[in-house]
């Protein structure tokens, strides 16, 4: 199995416009982070979880040349907004199955309002095929991939964090409910929301991360969705063993 981190940055991007802090001036690569997605690849199948407002631009440098899902975490705009952007591989390959909850379905639904309720002529339009989930229950891919939806908190919002076999991708969270905790144990690699060093209402500071990943005990880490408050080489110093800080075009292999 192999995990490509294909943006790591928070809903503004890094650099932030016009900021010149010592990140957003960094010419380390590592520092500048595109909108936050991953893509997963596994059994002959490739699974995108969320369509970011930079998907184009990622799938362009990623060299995509094809996808047989799609996930979705939730429906904030730099989650959701390259959703358009799944036309050119609808043209190659047809309808794209796309798996969401209850909630996040009925925003895609208003969003996206054109795909679903088309009005007009003559445009292209991104060929879907909707699929609902709910947490806690598992569905497959394929023979050996198994997706386990799990339900954690950002802020008071739901969002849909996701188990495929041995991994695990959480982002866009303050809080992991005791039933999510649960489904989290025993991973090979989790990547984890990790927005900025001290404290935020709606996302995990490094001190609330580290704590969820002494409790859970995955055999590697990967922070996401970083501001500009975080500058890779700099704080890579406050790491424990086992746990980095991602990057974009980051791959992570899993041999389970």
């Amino acid at each position: 199995m192999k995990f490509t981190l294909l943006g790591t940055g928070t809903s503004t991007g890094v650099p932030s416009i016009g900021c010149e802090c010592e990140t957003c001036i960094s010419d380390d690569p590592r520092d500048q982070r595109l909108r936050v997605s991953v893509l997963v690849e596994h059994d002959g199948q490739a699974v995108l979880i969320d369509t970011s407002s930079d998907f184009r631009q990622q799938a362009l440098r990623q060299r995509l040349k094809r996808l047989d899902a799609v996930l979705i975490t939730h429906c904030h705009a730099d989650h959701i907004f390259g959703l358009d952007d799944l036309r050119p591989l609808n043209f190659r390959y047809g309808a794209l199955p796309l798996y969401a909850n209850e909630s996040a379905w009925k925003d895609l639904r208003r969003i996206f309002q054109y795909v679903f309720e088309p009005t007009y002529f003559g445009g292209g339009l991104p060929q879907i095929v909707a699929h609902t989930i709910f947490a806690g229950a598992p569905f497959s891919l394929s023979r050996n991939l198994l997706v386990t939806p799990l339900e954690v908190l950002h802020g008071r919002l739901p969002v849909v964090a996701y188990r495929l076999n041995d991994f695990a991708y959480a982002t866009d969270l303050s809080e992991i409910p005791p039933a999510a905790l649960d489904g989290l144990r025993d991973l090979d690699v989790l990547v984890l929301d990790c927005l900025r060093l001290t404290a935020h209402p709606t996302h995990l500071s490094l001190a609330d991360a580290l704590a969820y990943v002494a409790e859970l005990k995955p055999r590697r880490t990967y922070l996401t969705h970083m501001a500009h408050d975080i500058k890779h080489a700099r704080d890579s110093k406050l790491l424990p063993a086992g746990v980095e800080f991602g990057y974009d075009g980051l791959e992570i292999r899993d041999e389970g």
